[in-house]
């Protein structure tokens, strides 16, 4: 075969285009960088006006305020991605208490905001709303204060969402029953409000208590509107039931014991929620909260660290903002949340969510992880309260119990 040689021209473009290649070379594949990150900025819609504030202010309010003070006191999260730690910064929408605020707001704070997590709303049908909108966009949500058996039957459809709260049938109602049922209970009149809370709280009653010999004589539901509460007071008193649930919350709750105690209506046993639990409950009613009912998941009582939480949260503050059923699973809900965000080293939803989902995790409930999107009943650590001397104690699952229930209880103070 002929051969030619290489004129200057071909032989100088020859060596810039091998020089290029081995410049290439030496430098290995073109990264792109991260685009700079200085915050890891989080948005909520809460009820910062409207009916649900109580419930906020007392609630979750409390714990991710305390959070993320001491998480940003410390520098914020170490995200491997960035090589750095990086705070939290909230952005808070007021919901006004309305659903349907809350669901423009939700998808404004993913589509508009463009935040890197989405914290929960309050209660249940806002849970509701937003879990769809979140699994849609690939946000994890872990929720707060809201839990029901219609949203455990969609878990398998939302991935992204993680439940944290204690609710009917997981498993405060059964614990519930079967105390009840061991004092010689043997009817019962259920009160609800008239939305997705109140629905699912006496129909899981009614499941739950005639398991156990307890006959539900009386099944009433209360308009979110109506503010006089006597007629459906009168009409328990006049059932003369042993037990007497209100499935409400602090704005039914609360009127409701007044009522019971103007009317003289004193059953055996006295069972309120969202309400009791809190704080301000005994504040307002003093000696006249003792022996009521409510739901619960820890006493401070019950360990050093249980002790430690409630001292972070409560100490130098008034009493109205303890919350006994929802402040310890609510913060062992953002524990696992940073710790998920270290483990992944990265913000990346899908990542985090799949650490989450399969994961253990060390929080303030000890070993903690959330099977098929609920915080797991073996890592509650109370389902049933009781205010006794004073105190809102745990009184069941009994392995848990910080006192023994009191039943009946004491007749309503006179005066």
């Amino acid at each position: 075969m002929a051969t030619r040689g290489w004129t200057r021209r071909e032989f100088l473009k020859g060596v810039a285009v091998a020089g290029a290649g081995l410049a290439l070379s030496a430098c290995g594949p073109r990264v792109t960088p991260k685009p700079a990150k200085d915050k890891i900025v989080v948005g909520m819609s809460r009820p910062l006006s409207g009916p649900l504030v109580t419930v906020h202010e007392a609630a979750f309010k409390p714990v991710y305020e305390t959070f993320v003070k001491e998480v940003n006191d410390a520098g914020g999260i170490y995200v491997e991605e960035y090589g750095k730690k990086l705070p939290i910064e909230l952005i808070i929408y007021d919901d006004k208490s309305d659903v349907g605020t809350a669901t423009r707001l939700t998808e404004k704070l993913i589509v508009e905001d463009k935040v890197d997590f989405l914290w929960p709303g309050c209660g249940t049908s806002y849970i509701y709303a937003q879990a769809p909108i979140a699994n849609k966009y690939g946000y994890i949500l872990i929720t707060a204060e809201g839990g029901a058996t219609t949203i455990k039957d969609m878990l398998p459809s939302l991935p992204y969402v993680f439940v944290t709260l204690s609710f009917s049938d997981w498993y405060q109602l059964p614990v519930l029953a079967e105390l009840l049922a061991e004092k010689g209970a043997k009817t019962a009149y259920i009160a609800y409000i008239a939305d997705l809370h109140g629905i699912e709280y006496s129909g899981v009653a009614g499941v739950e208590f005639p398991k156990r010999g307890i006959e539900i004589i009386g099944v009433k539901s209360i308009p979110p509107d109506m503010k006089d509460l006597s007629p459906i007071i009168r009409e328990a008193k006049a059932a003369n039931p042993d037990v007497f649930c209100c499935f409400g919350y602090p704005d039914q709750v609360m009127p409701a014991t007044a009522t019971s105690m103007e009317l003289d209506f004193n059953p055996k046993a006295w069972v309120g929620g969202p309400g009791v639990n809190f704080g301000f409950y005994q504040t307002t009613f003093g000696p006249a909260a003792e022996g009521v009912i409510g739901f619960t998941s820890f006493s401070p009582k019950q360990s050093d660290t249980a002790r430690a939480l409630a001292e972070k949260l409560y100490a130098g503050k008034p009493k109205e903002i303890q919350d006994y059923w929802g402040h310890p699973l609510y913060w062992a809900g953002l524990e696992i949340w940073k710790q998920a965000i270290e483990k992944a080293g990265t913000l990346d939803q899908a990542k985090i969510r799949e650490i989450i989902a399969t994961q253990h995790f060390q929080t303030v409930l000890g070993d903690t992880w959330f099977e098929n999107g609920l915080l797991s009943k073996d890592c509650h650590t109370g389902e049933i309260g009781q205010w006794v001397n004073g105190e809102y104690e745990v009184i069941g699952p009994k392995k848990w119990a910080t006192a023994e229930m009191v039943y009946p209880k004491p007749q309503w103070p006179k005066g």
